[in-house]
């Protein structure tokens, strides 16, 4: 059983879904009230307007002049106006991403340094709403069913957060929620520092699953003063993006590190060279939400012998339900299931 966020994502997914290029994560991104493809421009002007959110959220998205020029090209102001409008529709989807469940499944492969593989390891996740929290309940191992006996283990584990948060004080709850608001301010500097780190650089368009995208490549610029903790790691990575034109959405990043980069004096290491793709998805024409994640990471943990490992992830089965607040049993979550 895993609590779905930071410290629950195995280390790679860390490495890469919290420090990477917008911070997707997975993690993974944020939404407004997206139009058809076949009704929504290319190309945006001053007066063109966006959908609001929805009625909870009736703010419109902010305008962006993506006009080309005569050579049809868009200035960097433009890409950097366009990234800050993703950066804040890649938060808001990581919002919509809580009003779903689905099914996470995981492939790790260990090589050794010829390349040959040493292990492989295979977990397929539930992933839950619980009380405000997204859990990850094994449901698989190599892709075979838990025996009853695993599956019982995990159920007790699910059982011991729904007790934990029914039994949680005014006091630990109002901690709790100062330090999930001061997280989500971290994440908000640091996904809109993407736009100030990167010179960003129009490759040309591209269609994917039938839709418009502008395919940009960003490369760190010089001189980059983040405003984030952690927005100095952006420097260390170069990337491709292809950006929906119709909603304006994060649909697929590549992204590859330039240099050795070390988390702490002894923490961890990750090679020149490491690679992450992630692929989104729209779903139910109201949010855009991680599809498939690949990465290959050549890493050091601790003072360990280091490791070669190509990741593959994969969502589906996406389900949406109506949040509350309201804390049920194991026993109630299966029938709902």
């Amino acid at each position: 059983m895993r609590i779905r966020g930071l410290s629950s994502i195995p280390f790679t997914g860390i490495l890469f879904m919290c420090l990477l290029f917008v911070g997707w994560v997975a993690a993974i991104a944020q939404e407004q009230q997206p139009s058809s493809p076949s009704a929504a421009p290319a190309s945006l002007d001053k007066t063109s307007k966006e959908p609001a959110l929805d009625e909870k959220d009736p703010t419109p998205s902010p305008t962006v002049d993506l006009t080309p020029d005569a050579n049809g090209n868009l200035s960097q102001e433009q890409m950097q106006a366009l990234f800050r409008v993703v950066a804040d529709k890649d938060l808001e989807n990581d919002k919509r991403l809580r009003n779903y469940t689905y099914v996470e499944h995981d492939v790790h492969t260990h090589l050794d340094g010829k390349g040959n593989v040493k292990s492989k390891e295979v977990k397929t996740y539930d992933v839950l709403e619980i009380y405000g929290e997204q859990v990850q309940k094994l449901i698989e191992k190599d892709d075979k069913p838990l025996d009853a006996k695993e599956a019982a283990k995990e159920d007790d584990k699910l059982q011991k957060i729904i007790d934990k948060r029914k039994n949680e004080s005014d006091e630990d709850r109002r901690k709790r929620e100062q330090k999930e608001e001061k997280e989500r301010d971290d994440e908000r500097k640091y996904v809109r520092d993407v736009a100030d780190a990167y010179n960003f650089k129009l490759v040309g368009s591209e269609t994917l699953e039938g839709r418009d995208t502008w395919v940009i490549d960003g490369d760190p610029r010089p001189g980059f003063v983040p405003h984030a903790k952690d927005g100095k790691y952006l420097s260390y990575f170069r990337g491709r993006v292809w950006i929906d034109k119709a909603d304006m959405q994060l649909a697929k990043m590549d992204v590859e590190s330039l240099d050795t980069i070390s988390w702490g004096l002894f923490l961890a290491r990750i090679h020149k060279g490491s690679r992450f793709m992630l692929e989104q998805t729209r779903v139910n024409d109201e949010v855009w939400l991680p599809l498939h994640v690949t990465f290959k990471v050549d890493l050091r943990l601790a003072l360990v012998k280091g490791f070669h490992v190509d990741g593959e992830q994969t969502f589906r089965d996406y389900k949406k339900f109506r949040t509350s607040a309201r804390i049920v049993s194991v026993g109630e979550i299966k029938q709902d299931q």
